[in-house]
């Protein structure tokens, strides 16, 4: 065992030769928040207003609970394999290649929901801005020139997708403190709503507490890129408590303005920050609205730009069929992997609403953090660090248990048939992995 243990690390160790350790904490916590930080905060005040009512903060803040345990559990895992891949590194270093199959097509899922939700949101956001585009017509052809002409892109070339990406994002978290503190102030001067949210007591909290992880997750896709942070085994659980700790703050901050400035009128609204900030002045409305529309653009290219080369990766290790690993003959971009998860997103934006996606979505992630949070328990145990002298946070065992806890509490918050589909998808990635483990050896 020990010997195999030993050829697991050394084989980890080698995935990162080549790459420079060029990032430090301040840089790694940004590109964290910059992806958990996506376009569904702008729909999401109105989910949670409607499953949990006033007490749609206190989602948020038990949510941030069960983070922090999972967060902390990332951070020593990713201290003892900071390797690129992430938490497939770290899951599948502590628990084998098969269960970092079942975390890679638990990300892969929470992606291209996810990428469905925000394209749904997208389509209302339009609707909210030309009342003339509403209608099923219209939304379905936002949609698909939407996630089409970005796909289009991606397959153009990495290059170009990934300028585009650079520019756009960097200024998509002003609109939201912008929201903050105008919308605080105003608070703060007497213009607060005359018609309160409902008190209900317990009714919808779980569905709330899910939403709430939807917009937590996401810290998964940077910690790729663990292979080339500076001291990793002290600027990985930095960046990850430092951009945590800011964007629950922020996340909550947004949803006491929204519900001060709307009340009763946050549930049912399709562009809620914007419908807020539109009590205060007209001009203030559309400002939010240009600024969701392009941040929701912005996040559709980035994961089109990233969740397909999940499925390329599983196409090259053949556990998948090979047609996904094909690259675009003069582009060199994997086009087959690119517009197929396009189209996936497209059914799953035009069938669906951005709340059933994002529960769908939340309920994947809290598979794969349930998978990281053991991992990194049973790294502790092994002792296994690849480099240097990593995290050793005090109680790691509890602070494990409470994550795994949390997950499965999670989990188990949903509707029946969303906790038997998200088991079905568990159990069909590990018959479909030792599938063609037995088709590779034949």
């Amino acid at each position: 065992m020990m010997a195999a243990n030993a050829q697991a690390v050394i084989g980890e160790a080698d995935r990162d030769k080549g790459l420079v350790r060029g990032m430090g904490a301040i840089a790694f916590a940004a590109a964290i928040a910059n992806e958990v930080v996506g376009a569904g905060i702008y729909r999401l005040p109105a989910a949670m207003a409607a499953a949990a009512g006033v007490a749609s903060p206190l989602a948020y803040l038990g949510c941030l609970v069960a983070m922090g345990a999972v967060v902390l559990c990332f951070a020593e895992g990713g201290s003892r394999v900071p390797t690129s891949g992430g938490p497939y590194g770290v899951i599948a270093a502590a628990l084998g290649p098969m269960a970092g199959f079942v975390a890679g097509v638990l990300l892969y899922l929470s992606c291209v929901l996810a990428l469905g939700g925000v394209a749904a949101a997208f389509a209302d956001t339009a609707d909210a801005a030309f009342p003339a585009l509403e209608g099923t017509g219209a939304r379905i052809g936002i949609i698909v020139v939407a996630l089409g002409g970005i796909a289009w892109i991606n397959v153009a070339g990495v290059e170009t997708a990934a300028r585009i990406i650079s520019w756009a994002t960097f200024v998509k978290v002003l609109p939201l403190i912008f929201f903050v503190i105008v919308g605080g102030i105003a608070i703060l001067s007497g213009h607060s709503t005359s018609t309160p949210l409902p008190h209900r007591p317990g009714e919808g909290i779980g569905e709330a507490v899910i939403l709430a992880l939807f917009a937590l997750s996401g810290m998964e896709s940077p910690l790729a890129a663990s292979g080339e942070v500076t001291n990793p085994t002290r600027n990985i659980p930095r960046a990850l408590i430092l951009g945590m700790g800011a964007i629950g703050l922020l996340y909550i901050l947004i949803q006491l303005v929204a519900q001060g400035l709307l009340g009763a009128g946050l549930i049912g609204s399709k562009a809620p920050l914007a419908d807020a900030l539109g009590m205060l002045d007209p001009r203030l409305r559309a400002l939010m609205l240009v600024a969701a529309s392009f941040s929701m653009l912005c996040w559709l290219a980035s994961d089109l730009l990233g969740a397909p080369r999940m499925l390329f990766a599983f196409a090259r290790d053949g556990t998948i069929p090979a047609l996904f690993g094909r690259l675009h003959p003069r582009r060199k971009t994997p086009h087959v992997a690119i517009w197929i998860h396009a189209l996936l997103a497209m059914a799953l934006a035009i069938t669906g609403t951005f709340k059933q996606l994002a529960i769908f979505a939340s309920l994947a992630a809290a598979g794969l953090y349930l998978l990281g949070c053991g991992s990194a328990w049973v790294l502790r145990r092994r002792d296994v660090a690849l480099l240097g002298d990593p995290l050793a946070l005090p109680g790691l065992p509890l602070i494990a248990i409470i994550g795994m806890g949390s997950m499965v509490a999670i989990i188990g918050l949903g509707q029946w048939s969303e906790i038997g589909a998200f088991l079905a998808v568990c159990v069909l990635s590990a018959l479909g992995f030792l599938m063609m483990q037995r088709i590779k050896r034949a």
